[in-house]
């Protein structure tokens, strides 16, 4: 048992072992976009209905409380991990050449990785600060997304954001499957599609409801 512990700690601390701790965080939190996006979607039925989506997450209680310290949990260990894993890219880089030489298969997504991540992080501050922690006390958070994207300068920055983390997670969530040990010519070509297809589905599902509520507002 302490063997398989010892060895169980020496893989997480290897390059490989931060990979995938990288890649599972990243399904998982690919898995909750899956999930925010579908009730966020519900502001297209309407007030009530978003309102009541809104209420039944609280009625979990617990859950709802052990979801978010996993989501946490997860959040600490990609970041730290991602920082980490830059950073030595970062160091084991030879002198810059003056000239770039982009190399076979590396893409806008898989090059700027580091920096979407970056930004994805302070989006989710400031979007935590403004939906989450936000004064629910005289207003409904359907009000409250109706006063938030009626500001044009934020709503357009919210569609911007869904268009970064749109691009971080059409390189990651193949990247992911990659790392578990599903580079193979049968299914790379697939899960590169099924990835286009998620990162296409959350920039316009969430960046479409700004657009939306600027019709309505």
């Amino acid at each position: 048992m302490r063997w398989n512990l010892n060895w169980f700690i020496r893989t997480l601390g290897s390059s490989i072992g931060k990979k995938l701790m990288m890649a599972l965080t990243g399904l998982g939190f690919c898995i909750f976009l899956i999930g925010h996006l579908a009730g966020n979607l519900t502001i297209f039925a309407g007030k009530d209905a978003f309102n009541s989506y809104v209420e039944r997450l609280h009625t979990l209680g617990p859950l709802i409380n052990l979801a978010e310290i996993g989501l946490l949990f997860f959040a600490v260990v990609h970041v730290f991990t991602g920082i980490y894993l830059f950073y030595e890219n970062f160091r084991a880089r030879p002198k810059r050449y003056m000239m770039k030489i982009n190399t076979g298969g590396r893409t806008i997504a898989s090059g700027t990785m580091p920096y979407t991540g970056f930004f994805i992080l302070f989006f989710v501050i400031f979007h935590l600060i403004d939906f989450h922690f936000v004064d629910k006390t005289d207003r409904t958070i359907y009000q409250i997304a109706l006063d938030i994207f009626s500001n044009p300068g934020y709503a357009s920055f919210y569609i911007v954001a869904m268009a970064i983390v749109a691009t971080h997670v059409s390189h990651g969530f193949w990247s992911a499957f990659q790392t578990l040990g599903s580079n193979h010519s049968e299914y790379m070509p697939l899960l590169r599609v099924i990835g286009t297809i998620f990162s296409l589905a959350v920039a316009f599902g969430f960046g479409f409801i700004p657009v939306y509520i600027s019709f309505i507002s």
